[in-house]
């Protein structure tokens, strides 16, 4: 029998964190990624649940009947 091979050695992939910009391991290891941080994480998704963020869109047919025109 011959001995098993260990496994393909996987480089470590570093990325700036989105919230703070700080390095940030991009691996499985990390369970905040891409951030760096439980508390980057955290004000990341405050930041979406209070519309912070928002998807710029052309208004609709559906927009104008809701306005009443």
């Amino acid at each position: 029998m011959s001995a098993a091979s260990p496994p393909p050695e996987i480089p470590e992939k570093w990325v700036s964190c989105p919230q703070c910009g700080g390095p940030s391991l991009y691996a499985a290891s990390n369970r905040f990624r891409p951030f760096c941080s439980e508390r980057c994480k955290q004000i990341d998704l405050g930041a979406w649940a209070s519309e912070q963020f928002a998807v710029p869109t052309q208004p609709g047919s559906d927009d104008l009947l809701a306005e009443g025109h």
